[in-house]
């Protein structure tokens, strides 16, 4: 009895390792569907065309590293802006997720990241640079900016007509726009895309890969 307990033992054993191994490769295997059907998703999307809402204006302000940052470093080329702050209990992680999660797609692109602050008060040089490390933002590809509220302000409202509130509310907190916005190389915003939507991305990165191809370097 016991030489035919062994066999029956082994292979119980080894169908166990097979279960485990199947449920260790799950994961793996739907991220790497969901990254090709994306994939596939902004190839057929960047065939669309491209609309424009107007020209964003010279602005100078101050990123992470505490370093002066005047709009004309991004002249010539195409970059994506969102408004968030560090404190923010709201939708901002998520807006900034969603910024993260191109920086991967567009390593081998010369697309730039920049996120203003619409708490720049509180949002110094180095807050930002410490919420920057969170997110592994890659430095010199993704700028966090703050500077004079007044100017942040009017940059939101006037310059990408984006809403935004300084807080002096009933809630007390800044109250801004959730969209991501896409602009070109001669400095025209050509689209919108709210990040709080699960194609937000999807969507921005297919725009971006038709303006690649449309301006290219």
């Amino acid at each position: 009895m016991n030489a035919t307990s062994i066999p029956i033992q082994r292979g119980s054993s080894w169908s166990g390792i097979a279960w485990k191994a199947t449920l260790i490769l799950i994961p793996f295997v739907t991220a790497g569907l969901l990254l090709w059907l994306r994939h596939v998703e902004v190839r057929a999307l960047a065939q669309r065309s491209v609309s424009s809402y107007g020209t964003v204006p010279h602005f100078q302000l101050v990123n992470q590293e505490g370093q002066p940052f005047d709009s004309a470093q991004l002249a010539g080329k195409i970059w994506i802006a969102d408004f968030v702050y560090t404190t923010c209990p709201g939708p901002c992680p998520m807006i900034s997720t969603r910024m993260s999660e191109l920086q991967k797609p567009l390593e081998q692109t010369d697309v730039h990241l920049v996120s203003f602050s619409v708490d720049p008060e509180r949002d110094t040089p180095e807050v930002l640079r410490g919420y920057a490390e969170k997110l592994r933002a890659e430095p010199k590809r993704w700028d966090f900016l703050t500077g004079p509220k007044s100017a942040i302000y009017d940059l939101s409202h006037n310059g990408f007509k984006l809403a935004i509130s300084d807080g002096n509310g009933e809630a007390g907190i800044p109250v801004h726009s959730t969209r991501m916005v896409l602009v070109d190389r001669h400095g025209e915003i050509r689209g919108y895309y709210e990040a709080t939507e699960a194609d937000a991305v999807t969507k921005l990165l297919a725009d971006t890969s038709h303006l690649l191809r449309e301006q290219p370097k």
